[in-house]
């Protein structure tokens, strides 16, 4: 994506926009325009250690999925709680990007696999993430 640009500032109901530049071997450089998206979730305290087995084992095909869907710099933070905090970036908007994943049969059945790991109303967790807005970002 080009000509979008970040001002610096987030702004309430929208995400954080960062720039990335990519360079393949023997390549110009291309500057690529990211959104950043923060979200919780709450995993169930007596599945913690659990949940984090299952995510030290992630499906090479999940993997593959989310990199074909645009996630990227994809992380998840678990504390002992169950407070569960996930940062990804993605040239799209964030449904855009769960939209993406929706397609996708993996997903489909790592959903269901991790279902019983959260709180909540029993939607899938990719429905359920609760976004944050960025209030600051140093580059």
């Amino acid at each position: 994506m080009t000509g979008l640009a970040w001002d610096g500032r987030a702004v309430a109901g929208r995400p954080s926009r960062a720039r990335r530049t990519g360079v393949a071997a023997g390549a110009v450089p291309e500057e690529v325009v990211v959104n950043r998206y923060g979200f919780t979730l709450r995993v169930r305290p007596e599945m913690v250690a659990e949940y984090r087995r299952r995510h030290a084992a992630v499906w090479p095909e999940m993997v593959d999925a989310l990199r074909r869907t645009g996630w990227h710099n994809y992380s998840l933070f678990l504390a002992e709680d169950g407070t569960l905090f996930g940062y990804v970036e993605t040239p799209a908007s964030l449904d855009e990007a769960r939209a993406a994943m929706a397609a996708q049969p993996v997903n489909a059945r790592w959903q269901a696999e991790m279902a019983p790991f959260f709180e909540g109303d029993g939607l899938p967790a990719d429905q359920m993430m609760g976004t944050l807005e960025e209030v600051f970002h140093l580059d």
